[in-house]
């Protein structure tokens, strides 16, 4: 059998891509109050209430997804869960053992009827999770490579990944109310006072622009390295990264589209929804998910490590 990463080396990765990920989040917090303040004290005097109310305004758009967002996907892809073992002994089965290895309780178990292979976990906290597979994935998967593939959904749980690229959305879209009131600010101002030439309007047009678009690319890098960090915890939890590299392979060579997906949901997936086409590059920037062949590299380095 091929040999195992030495665990030092599984947790090393784990710890990097931690860290990588509160420093992107601590950059987009950050970048949120220099665009509030900027607000509230250049362009509309209205001190740190800008900030305020837009976390606000933010916070309680997010909380519907955050108490329903797992219902929305599930529902979305047309998930259907499972309620009876024998239905899916081999996927019930693996995902009760990952479950008490990773010491968490079982999650919700879902089958999507839908060729291409893929897979994602939902929930706010490992006592709300669901793990969703679809027919396309089992049909091509072996045993331990179904095993890698849920251990990496399995770690996504455990890490409470759901909440980090929550607390990222909520800024991301701090930032794009406070962009809008620049240029309406702007606009009112440069209407209002002659005086006070186009700066305003300037000023709001570029973080009207500029600062959602980074807030999204940050949030991109984000849900990349949740991705980088679930590979490695899942590979720790089966003591077996070729199981996962293996799938990954197969679900690259698959080259099939889900039916049913969203932009909302796709960072959910194991591997993106979409197949590439023309403009792969300028697709491959804005994707939530790293490279596959570079996933798989890492995974791979982790077996000849030892």
């Amino acid at each position: 059998m091929t040999s195992i990463a030495p665990t030092e080396f599984m947790y090393s990765q784990i710890d990097s891509n931690r860290r990588k990920t509160w420093l992107l989040i601590i950059a987009v917090t950050g970048l949120l109050v220099a665009v509030g303040w900027t607000y509230g004290y250049v362009i509309s005097d209205t001190g740190p209430a800008a900030l305020i109310l837009a976390l606000a305004v933010s916070l309680g758009m997010t909380l519907i997804s955050w108490y329903a967002g797992d219902k929305v996907a599930l529902a979305t892809t047309g998930a259907k869960e499972l309620t009876d073992r024998s239905q899916f002994m081999t996927l019930w089965n693996t995902v009760e053992n990952l479950a008490i290895t990773a010491g968490i309780p079982r999650p919700r178990i879902y089958v999507i009827d839908d060729d291409a292979p893929n897979a994602f976990a939902t929930g706010r906290d490992p006592e709300h999770a669901s793990v969703a597979v679809t027919t396309g994935l089992l049909r091509r998967l072996e045993k331990i490579e179904l095993e890698g593939v849920l251990a990496h959904e399995m770690s996504h749980i455990k890490n409470l990944d759901i909440r980090v690229m929550m607390v990222v959305i909520v800024l991301v879209g701090a930032m794009a109310i406070i962009g809008d009131w620049f240029l309406r600010s702007g606009l009112q101002r440069g209407s209002r006072d002659k005086n006070t030439g186009p700066i305003p309007l300037i000023v709001g047009l570029a973080f009207l622009i500029l600062a959602p678009l980074i807030g999204e690319l940050v949030k991109l890098a984000i849900s990349r390295k949740r991705e980088y960090l679930a590979d490695a915890s899942g590979a720790l939890l089966t003591r077996y990264p070729d199981g996962l590299a293996r799938a990954l392979e197969k679900i690259r060579d698959a080259g099939v589209s889900m039916q049913k997906t969203s932009s909302a949901t796709n960072h959910l997936w194991i591997s993106s929804p979409t197949t590439k086409g023309v403009g792969s590059r300028v697709q491959s920037l804005f994707s939530t998910h790293p490279p596959i062949d570079d996933r798989i590299g890492k995974l791979r380095g982790m077996i000849s490590s030892s």
